[in-house]
């Protein structure tokens, strides 16, 4: 028995798939209209015909040559439709679907379904003021311009001609005031509306225009259907989605469950060898009968959620999908760390005590010439990351994110200088995640223990001052966005508690407590006279701040003065 739709099948890949999907259309009592694209080889293709042509419900038209975007993918859809309502007069409503679409629910109610809505057509079709989904960079541009070139294998003369047609100004005329329409491909239209566009007698004015339209398929039926629908559903019966690219999803084998969720009468694309699916919707069990509304909003959610996985990721967590394109990394670093300059250099047991008062992860220098010191002296850690100087400074900024990301859940902090590689310094100022605390000049207190020729000690102070000054001259730019504190050391050791309170309690690893232990200081004495030799050589150590020559002792308690009585 004959059912009143009739399916219009654009193949032209993984035709032992369009086989089997050809024959349930058939077996179910569906005549079968199939284009064969004329890419395909002909051994291949004869092979295909032979195989479906004892079938007396389906046909072959007229071969054209298909290519995405062009012409060719409507002139063999009007070919197939014509032949459809010449053969087979029975046919209410025409379903178009390709090779890699698949049945979802029983053919009889697609017919039922479509049998009550005898003069629905089911297409896609909204105005280009109206359609956000256009990936490219042109909407109304593929009506207004000329496209004779293939974007996808003249890519280089489609992008110039389009520049050339703007810079001159030039601007199509839509033929007899047509409004243009856009939407899926995927339709299913009654044969009073399909007739009247393939018998329009103006069909000739608006096939011309629409071969210069970019992406025809998306635009020929849906602007005409307009043209002469009684009564037009902007919507496809196809799940068929896109990601944020442009590109279709396809369909596997794990997919089953939500295929079955989504309430709709085909779906594409579906894998080839996705065996599972095609062996559960073609086995011609047609199970309870359902009246259930095709709805694929109902799965919307899922693929919102898989194109936000795709494009934002986890926070620190680079993929193939996003990288390496700028500002798609969704956060550079996993979690939130701490940078420590000066305060080891200040401070003789900072690393241990810092560990001790936090229970954080404290490593060293992480970024010194040699090695990546961490904490322990571990050669390689968590995730196999290698304290290799060579490997690290290779990609500084991809060893930080490995670094927070291998040891999440613990918070990382390291001491960094200005004889450490200086690459990763831009990266601090522009990660939310980094703590950057600088005790400006305390890179000075080694030298001054260091007993070395004072004539080498000023040139290594020069050169670390002038490092340390374009340092902080990147974090104190308009766009950082880490959260950097910095304090001279003269301004630091006349009240160290304070600020190291500050630190602590924003590492937020303890209870906010109050410091009862403090690291202990280096001694400074003479460390004022140190500086003013360097500035008797000529050179001026001005990042320390105003440091007196002789500071008076930081870790010695004055004598108590004597209480007195005033009458």
């Amino acid at each position: 028995m004959t059912l009143n739709v009739g399916i219009v099948m654009l193949v032209h890949t993984a035709l032992h798939r369009a086989e089997q999907v050809a024959r349930h259309w058939a077996g179910a009592g569906c005549p079968v209209v199939v284009h064969i694209d004329r890419n395909v080889p002909k051994d291949v293709s004869a092979r295909f015909r032979e195989a479906l042509g004892s079938d007396p419900l389906i046909r072959f038209s007229r071969q054209h040559k298909c290519e995405w975007g062009r012409w060719g993918i409507v002139a063999a859809t009007q070919d197939a439709a014509e032949m459809m309502l010449a053969e087979f007069p029975d046919v209410r409503h025409v379903y178009l679907s390709s090779g890699s679409c698949l049945p979802l629910r029983p053919v009889a109610e697609l017919a039922a379904y479509l049998a009550d809505r005898p003069q629905t057509d089911f297409i896609e079709s909204a105005t280009t003021a109206d359609v956000p989904w256009t990936v490219g960079g042109l909407d109304a541009e593929r009506f207004t311009l000329r496209f004779p070139f293939s974007w996808k294998r003249q890519r280089f003369l489609f992008d110039r001609f389009v520049e050339l047609q703007r810079g001159l100004g030039i601007k199509r005329r839509l033929p007899n005031g047509i409004v243009p329409h856009m939407g899926s491909q995927w339709w299913c239209l009654t044969r009073q509306t399909l007739s009247a566009i393939l018998g329009d007698p103006e069909r000739r004015t608006y096939d011309r225009f629409f071969k210069r339209v970019w992406i025809p398929d998306e635009s020929y039926f849906q602007t005409l259907a307009r043209q002469y629908g009684v009564t037009v559903e902007s919507r496809s019966l196809t799940l068929s989605k896109f990601d944020f690219q442009g590109k279709p999803h396809i369909f596997y084998d794990d997919h089953l469950q939500l295929l079955r969720r989504s309430d709709c009468f085909v779906a594409r694309k579906i894998w080839p060898r996705a065996d599972r699916l095609y062996s559960a919707f073609l086995s011609g069990a047609s199970g309870t009968a359902q009246q259930a509304e095709p709805n694929p909003g109902k799965i919307d959610r899922i693929f919102a959620r898989a194109v936000e996985r795709r494009t934002r990721g986890r926070a620190g967590l680079y993929m193939h999908s996003r990288f390496p394109n700028y500002g798609w990394e969704n956060g550079q670093t996993a979690e939130k760390y701490s940078v420590f300059q000066g305060f080891a250099d200040l401070f003789s047991d900072f690393e241990p005590w810092l560990a001790r008062t936090t229970g954080a992860q404290v490593h060293g220098h992480l970024f010194a010439p040699d090695r990546a010191h961490f904490a322990g002296g571990h050669p390689v850690i968590q995730g196999a990351l290698s304290d290799s100087a060579g490997l690290r400074d290779r990609n500084p900024l991809a060893f930080l994110t490995n670094l927070t990301w291998n040891m999440r859940g613990e918070r990382q902090c390291f001491q960094f200088g200005p004889a450490d590689t200086q690459k990763i310094v831009p990266h601090f100022g522009t990660d939310p995640n980094a703590q950057v605390s600088i005790i400006s000049g305390a890179w000075a207190v080694p030298l001054f223990k260091s007993n070395a020729n004072f004539a080498d000690l000023r040139t290594t102070a020069a050169r670390y001052q002038q490092i340390e000054s374009k340092m902080l001259a990147e974090l104190r730019k308009p766009h950082v966005k880490a959260r950097v504190r910095v304090w001279s050391m003269a301004e630091f050791i006349e009240a160290p508690m304070e600020p190291l309170q500050t630190i602590i309690d924003e590492i937020g690893q303890t209870t906010g407590r109050r410091l009862t232990e403090a690291p202990k200081m280096e001694d400074l004495t003479g460390f004022g006279q140190f500086l003013q030799n360097l500035k008797n050589q000529g050179m001026h150590p001005y990042l320390m701040g105003d440091f007196p020559i002789d500071p008076s002792p930081t870790n010695t308690r004055r004598k108590p003065r004597k209480p007195y009585l005033v009458r």
